[in-house]
Formats: C-alpha cells, sequence, structure tokens
C-alpha cells in the first residue's frame, strides 16, 4: 500500500498535578496527523488486523462506548489517528506491567492538529511509551515490519527501573484510595504520605516510626534471641560461635540437627538446615561466616516443622504466609541444575524483579551445594529416574495462610516485634501448624525482620491477596478521620491573586499555625520571604508540601500554569478565582475563546474538597457559572452588596462577603458579621478592596475566627 505520511509530535508536556484532562498526572502530547486527517481507520486496508495482532489486548478497552470491545467497535467504524495512538500507548504500558487506563483526544480546531493526553505513572515510561506507540502505529498503517517483543521487554526494563516497587505502590494506592497525597521523593521508594507537617514517609515497609535502634537488634540475631527469650517468646537454644570446631562443639552440646546461620543475616543468606554431622557443620560454618558481615555464627537447635513468615504492622499481625521445601524429580537425563529450570524456574511467579514473588533457583550457591552434597549430588550430577532430590529446604514462603493462624500464635508475633521495636516486622517462625499454639509443637521464632519483604502477601502463590498497604496507611494514619492533608487554599486568577495568596497567609499566620505562600512575588515562610521569584510554578510549591513545619499554604495559580504543569496539589479545602484571565495569554496554547478558558479555570474549583469550599467573584460571570462545579460549599464576594449572584447567593441560605459603608461584612442569610473599615487597612492593601473581599471570603472558609481575619488583614503591606 502507498505509505502515509508520519503523525508528527509536535509537543510533550508532562502535567504532574490536576490539569484540564484529569486529576491525575498525565502526558499531553499534540499531534499533527496530516493526510491521515483523511483517512480514519475503516479506510485502511488491514490496518485493524495488523493492530490488533500485534496488541490482542486492545479488546479490553472500553473507550466511549463504556463496554469490552467497545475500542474495537470505534476501530471498525472508523476513528482517527490521534484517538488511536491514545490507545496503544495505554496498552504498551499495561503489556509493560505499568497499568494505566485514562486517555483523551481532543480536536484543536486547527486541520489535522490534535491535543492528546494519557495516564502515565512515570514521565521517563510514559515519554517512551508515546515514541513506541508511535513507531508501532505507522508500522500498522504503512504495513512494515515492528518487533513487539523487544518494545515491550525495553518498556518493561524502564517500568522496573524508574517506577515505583509493587510493594511500595501497593502503599501508595491505599492511601489514595483513603484520599492520602503522596509525593514521590526519589527515584527510588521513598514516599511522603500527606503534606506538611500532616506527613508520614516510607521507604517500602520501613516507615518515618520504624526504629533504627529496632532495626540494628533485628540485624543482630543473637541479641534478638536473647531478649524476647526474656519475654517468654519461644526461640531455638543456640550460641554464637566463630570457628569451625566451636561451631561442631556447640552442634554437640545442643544435640543434633542444628541449623547454621549468620549473626547479622536477612532474607534466609547463608542458613543452612537440619545437620546431622560435623562434616555438614563445619561446612554450614564457612558458608554463614561468608554470607554475613563477620566471622560471628549462629547454630541453633533445629525446629522441625514447615517455615512461615509472619507480617506484623503496629500491633496487629495483618497476614501469614506458609512455605515448603523445594524438590525436583530425576528424569535420567537431565543435571539438576537442568532439572532446576525445567521444573522449578519455569514458575512464572519466579523472578528476578520484584513483581515476583519467588525468586529463580540457582542450584550453584553454597547452601544449595552442601543440601546436594549432603545428598551425594552436586550441580552437575544426573539423578535417576523418579528419585527426589532436595533442592531447598526453607526459602520458599509464598502460601498465604492468614485464616489459619492460632490467636496465641499471633500474641507471641506482635510480642516479638514488640519486644524489638519495631513498627513494621516479618516474623519468621516454624511449626508444624501455625493454628496450633506453638508450645503445644514445639514451634519456635527463628527471625525478626526490619524491611521485611510484603509481595508474598500482596500476591501469594496460592491463598488470598491480603490488604497490607492498607494495613501499614492505617497504621501510619490511626485516626480514622485523620488523612495526611493540612489547610491548603489555591488563587487563580490574574487580578490581585497575588495579594490575595499573601493575605491569606498572613491570616493564618495570626491564627497561630506555621503557613507557607507560593506566588509571584516568592516563596514565603512565616511571612520571611525565601526567595523572591515567581513561585507559581510546580516545583516552587512543592517546596511547601514536602516541608515538616508547614501547618497551612497558599499557592497562587493561573491558567498558563495550569495548561503546562498542572495545580502542584491533588485537592484543596478552599479554592478562590478571582478572574478568568485572557485568552491572548494562552491562545499559544490552542486556547481560543472563553469557553476553552473557563475549561481551564475550572481545575481551580474541581480539587476543592468536599468539606471546603469555592470562593467565586461574583461580579465575573464567567466566574460565577463555576459554582455548579464545587464538590464543596461557595462564597460568593463583591464589592456591591446589591449584586444579583450576591442576593440570590444569599436568600438561599449561602455565604457572601460584600462592602458597605467603606466597611468588611461577612454575611449568611439574614445574619451581617461587619469585619472592619477599609480605613483600617494599609492604605497598599485598602487600594484593593476585591482582592481583601476574597481574602477574608476565604478565612471565614477556613474557619478562623473574626477577630484574627481582622488582625491579619490590618497587619499586611502590600509591598
Amino acid at each position: 500500500m502507498t505509505n502515509k505520511k508520519d503523525i508528527k509530535i509536535l509537543r510533550v508536556t508532562h502535567l504532574r498535578g490536576p490539569n484540564i484532562w484529569t486529576y491525575r498526572p498525565v502526558i499531553e502530547t499534540w499531534l499533527d496527523i496530516g493526510e491521515l486527517e483523511e483517512c480514519p481507520s475503516n479506510t485502511l486496508p488491514g490496518f485493524n488486523e495488523r493492530l490488533t495482532a500485534w496488541l490482542p489486548g486492545l479488546i479490553e478497552h472500553r473507550c466511549g462506548v463504556g463496554e469490552r470491545g467497545g475500542f474495537l467497535e470505534r476501530l471498525r467504524d472508523g476513528t482517527w489517528a490521534g484517538h488511536i495512538l491514545e490507545h496503544v500507548v495505554l496498552e504498551l504500558q499495561n503489556m509493560a506491567g505499568m497499568k494505566t487506563g485514562f486517555g483523551k483526544t481532543r480536536s484543536t480546531g486547527d486541520h489535522g492538529i490534535y491535543k492528546m493526553a494519557f495516564r502515565t505513572r512515570d514521565e521517563v515510561v510514559g515519554r517512551a511509551a508515546l515514541q513506541a506507540g508511535h513507531a508501532l502505529l505507522m508500522a500498522a498503517i504503512n504495513d512494515t515490519p515492528f518487533d513487539m517483543k523487544a518494545t515491550v521487554a525495553k518498556l518493561t526494563e524502564l517500568v522496573d527501573r524508574y517506577c515505583l516497587g509493587p510493594s511500595t505502590a501497593n502503599i501508595v494506592d491505599a492511601a489514595t484510595e483513603r484520599r492520602v497525597p503522596s509525593i514521590r521523593l526519589t527515584e527510588g521508594n521513598l514516599v511522603q504520605l500527606g503534606h506538611g507537617a500532616a506527613q508520614r514517609r516510607i521507604w517500602t515497609a520501613e516507615t518515618d516510626r520504624t526504629s533504627a535502634i529496632g532495626e540494628s537488634i533485628a540485624s543482630d540475631k543473637d541479641l534478638t534471641k536473647t531478649l524476647l527469650a526474656s519475654c517468654g517468646v519461644p526461640v531455638p537454644e543456640g550460641s554464637v560461635v566463630r570457628s569451625a570446631d566451636d561451631a561442631w562443639e556447640e552442634a554437640e552440646d545442643i544435640g543434633l540437627p542444628v541449623v547454621v546461620k549468620p549473626v547479622d543475616g536477612n532474607h534466609g543468606r547463608g542458613v543452612t538446615l537440619n545437620l546431622m554431622n560435623e562434616a555438614d557443620v563445619k561446612a554450614a560454618y564457612a558458608i554463614a561466616a561468608e554470607a554475613g558481615d563477620s566471622s560471628a555464627v549462629l547454630v541453633e537447635r533445629y525446629v522441625p516443622g514447615n517455615e512461615h513468615r509472619v507480617l506484623v504492622v503496629g500491633s496487629k499481625v495483618v497476614a501469614a504466609a506458609k512455605g515448603e521445601s523445594l524438590f525436583v524429580t530425576g528424569d535420567g537425563k537431565s543435571t539438576v541444575v537442568e532439572l532446576c529450570n525445567s521444573q522449578i524456574n519455569t514458575d512464572p511467579r519466579r523472578g528476578e524483579s520484584e513483581e515476583h514473588p519467588l525468586g529463580l533457583v540457582n542450584p550453584t550457591d553454597h547452601e544449595i551445594r552442601l543440601d546436594l552434597q549432603r545428598q551425594g549430588l552436586t550441580p552437575d550430577s544426573i539423578p535417576q529416574d523418579g528419585q527426589k532430590v532436595l533442592i531447598q529446604p526453607n526459602g520458599n514462603v509464598a502460601d498465604d495462610v492468614t485464616d489459619e493462624v492460632h490467636p496465641d500464635v499471633a500474641y507471641v508475633a506482635a510480642l516479638a516485634a514488640r519486644v524489638v521495636g519495631l513498627d513494621i516486622a516479618g516474623i519468621d517462625l516454624v511449626c508444624e501448624d501455625i493454628s496450633r499454639p506453638l508450645a503445644e509443637q514445639r514451634g519456635a521464632i527463628i527471625e525478626v525482620n526490619a524491611s521485611p519483604g510484603l509481595l508474598a502477601h500482596i500476591k501469594p502463590a496460592t491463598g488470598k491477596p491480603r490488604e497490607v498497604g492498607k494495613a501499614i496507611v492505617e497504621h501510619l494514619f490511626a485516626d480514622g478521620e485523620v488523612s495526611g492533608r493540612i489547610p491548603l487554599v489555591g488563587v487563580t486568577g490574574t487580578e490581585g491573586a497575588s495579594l490575595v495568596a499573601s493575605l491569606v497567609g498572613t491570616v493564618l499566620h495570626q491564627s497561630g499555625k506555621h503557613v507557607g505562600v507560593a506566588n509571584r512575588k516568592g516563596l514565603f515562610l512565616d511571612q520571611r520571604r525565601v526567595t523572591g521569584a515567581d513561585c507559581t510554578r510546580f516545583d516552587a510549591a512543592q517546596r511547601l508540601l514536602i516541608n515538616r513545619n508547614v501547618q497551612a499554604a497558599v499557592f497562587e495559580s493561573n491558567a498558563r500554569a495550569i495548561l503546562t504543569e498542572g495545580l502542584p496539589y491533588d485537592r484543596c479545602l478552599v479554592g478562590v478565582v478571582t478572574d478568568m484571565g485572557q485568552v491572548g495569554a494562552v491562545e499559544d496554547l490552542y486556547v481560543r475563546d472563553q469557553d476553552a478558558l473557563f475549561n481551564v479555570v475550572r481545575s481551580q474549583v474541581d480539587v476543592v474538597l468536599s468539606e471546603g469550599a469555592a470562593v467565586l467573584n461574583a461580579a465575573d460571570p464567567q466566574v460565577v457559572k463555576l459554582a455548579e462545579l464545587s464538590d464543596g460549599g461557595v462564597i460568593f464576594y463583591a464589592l456591591d452588596e446589591q449584586n444579583e449572584v450576591l442576593q440570590q447567593h444569599r436568600a438561599a441560605g449561602g455565604r457572601v462577603a460584600f462592602v458597605r459603608d467603606q466597611h468588611i461584612v461577612l454575611g449568611q442569610g439574614s445574619e451581617d458579621a461587619p469585619l472592619l473599615g477599609l480605613a483600617k487597612l494599609k492604605a497598599s492593601v485598602a487600594a484593593h478592596p476585591e482582592a481583601v473581599l476574597a481574602a477574608a471570603a476565604a478565612s471565614w472558609a477556613l474557619d478562623v475566627p473574626t477577630d484574627l481575619i481582622c488582625a491579619g488583614l490590618r497587619s499586611f503591606e502590600n509591598k
């Protein structure tokens, strides 16, 4: 077929906060589809078949039809290249392991020029998916080859490298479900939940409540055992040794079989179980000494039974998983290494990434070599047909048994975490049956682990997945009403918006809060100017949200900032709109009429919390229309008390602010609350009565007492 002209990607923008498309971060791209404007999908021979052969998952895209297969129906009926690219990019991200579903494509009004936006969890991955999607789409249109496997592999690698790990993502998703905001602080898994002084921090299964002393104790297995035993927690007998000879002597004293492991090890590294003779004990000592950070090695009584991992969050057991020994069965032809690769490592649950609940098995590892040696084998041995070979007696904890945990076992596990001093702990215990008390079966706790792995509970090999992320968020924000939020005020407009933000910040400071303000005049902390640069940009505003001292924050924004970066916060308690601004200021961004501008500025009202309020200029008809979009209340303000909007709103019991006889007045229903005369304000402030009204109304929405509102307004000088 004749090659079509390429789709041109004119611009790519990462909108990191709420924007004209959605509440969440998206990548927006401008596309010129050229002559494809005249060629919808149903006019391109073979195109739909090629595209769906490469991307069979497109059948799950509901699109505007609202049901499975909806997008394929659009393809058959005929849709345009920009819309198709949106779905291709989303599906590529899904195939790479980064689940996303939101996308929109809209015409700009110029021939062949479209704006397309799609949800992404990481900018690097999103941009790469856009480029890959573009290449795939053009190959499908022009009937040229495309390496689908290599493309998905590359994107998957980027997801693994740049996106949050599955355990951290599970916690962040649980926080989002509870409406707790989150900010990723590094390219790794350090995440802030909440804002300012109300924030908490997590690093996968570590939190800012996790004790450094507790972590140190947990890493010292002998000290952990001593502390647990002193509190009545069952632990295996044993002692620390520093030589292979001492290890055997200790094993004889304890009685065989024994376990040998590093004093400071974790994740089962260097642990050898069920040792029955001198040679094995001494060989295990060498393995443990190499795996640890010192020559100190722990020799313990071997506890028969299955290994279990119990997850304790706060003071509760929230999940438990059981492990089993790993075996392979010989076929008389394959080596132990080959048998492991064909019978164990082919399990889709096994892999090297965090997405896999089980790791790959390498028979050349020291611990496995020793177990093989005790069976008269090496990794290169060829077991007889039907011969069962033990590969790994531990480290395969992946079967959920949470509902089977006996209350006594749960109590002992939670006690162990408290004794060590960890708010989140992985308790390793061995017993025959976790549904019975440990004392009945000589079971014991063998380790207490800081920063435990969560994946075995989130994605167990068998059994029900557990909501460990939800449990951790509930632990961090224990009070059901606590959301990690501080009072945030957003001010959007061009007429006096900076002054409104400064005034509200001053009033909040008068109320006793540590307050941050980010506006065009700079960044302010408790009225101290930190920088005089324009701080309406996203990064500047985020500085306030990550500051642990900030108890309330005020942000100025405008239509251009919303279009190019998005708002710097997910939600606010109060959203103020002073005016719409001018179309000419954003015309270069394909905003060319008042309706389009309205859809930009509405973002400020869209993010108002249900318990908050929108503060709107009643003298601007376009701003007035925003009232119906507020999830919270509405306070109108205007200089003229007789303003029709004010009168109607007040008659309905709504709150209003206006000027009467040169005095600021707050009113609701038939009640008036005069604040202060404009003459009592600094002249530089009194010259802008609309801004004073907006600030007074916003402060009222924040439940600041009227005397403090007056004090704040009087004290501020507009410089």
